[in-house]
């Protein structure tokens, strides 16, 4: 059994819990989300919806992103701090919760960077796979991973 965790909007007024283990953690270096982020990148954490529970209603905006498809954001409506997003890939069947979010953020690290090609010089990216742009998730989820997305996706 995975432990919990639980995450927060700035002011307390939204929070959520669910269980650690994401299907992936994603490091995106997308000029969006740095201009969203305010920052050089975000981690997302990709959780079914249903394994999250939300205390508190969440605001949900439409804004651009790198792949074209735009993402809806899930913002506190108090003090508007990004929560999560659900992409129009995997609709809302799947949350990336802002890793940056979480009361506690220990052992949260990228398994991939994506949309490398935009991302901040000074940026070291290790030795965690990288992408230039997205990939293809076929090629790189394993057979289990593969299985759980297929399932929440009712496919």
């Amino acid at each position: 059994m995975s432990k919990t965790r639980h995450g927060r909007c700035g002011c307390g007024d939204v929070s959520f819990t669910t269980p650690d283990d994401p299907v992936i953690v994603h490091c995106c270096h997308c000029s969006y989300c740095q201009r969203e982020t305010g920052s050089a990148f975000v981690v997302n954490f990709l959780i079914e919806s249903d394994r999250v529970e939300w205390n508190g209603e969440t605001e949900e905006i439409l804004t651009p992103s790198e792949s074209g498809g735009g993402q809806r954001i899930h913002r506190c409506p108090t003090c508007h701090v990004a929560l999560a997003s659900h992409y129009p890939v995997l609709g809302d069947a799947f949350f990336m919760l802002r890793a940056g979010t979480f009361d506690d953020k220990t052992g949260i690290k990228p398994d991939v960077h994506i949309y490398t090609s935009t991302k901040q010089e000074w940026v070291d990216l290790g030795d965690i796979p990288a992408f230039e742009g997205l990939y293809d998730h076929l090629e790189f989820w394993s057979p289990e991973t593969l299985a759980r997305v297929r399932k929440a996706l009712g496919r």
